[in-house]
């Protein structure tokens, strides 16, 4: 590639551009969304319950939540935040 052609296209010379295979991201992305929306709920549920039987929580509350993902190797980091409630 020239220079000139460098400059139209942006693409740096000699650089092999990284692929990935497409399906097999996207399957690991919902195998690891999967597995974190089981744990959390799990867990959230486990915690109410055992703040209800101990007079902590009366079951009308809105509780806020907040998720932290994090991805190493790119330093993403995204935060949810939201309200689980106990009754309408």
């Amino acid at each position: 590639m020239t220079v000139e052609q460098e400059v139209a296209t942006g693409h740096p010379f000699d650089t092999p551009e990284a692929t990935m295979n497409e399906d097999v991201f996207n399957t690991s992305i919902r195998r690891f969304l999967k597995r974190l929306g089981v744990t959390a709920q799990r867990e959230i549920e486990k915690a109410v319950r055992q703040g209800l039987a101990e007079g902590k929580l009366k079951g009308n509350e809105r509780l806020p939540a907040e998720a932290t993902v994090t991805l190493g190797g790119i330093s993403l980091s995204l935060e949810i935040k939201g309200e689980i409630d106990l009754d309408e």
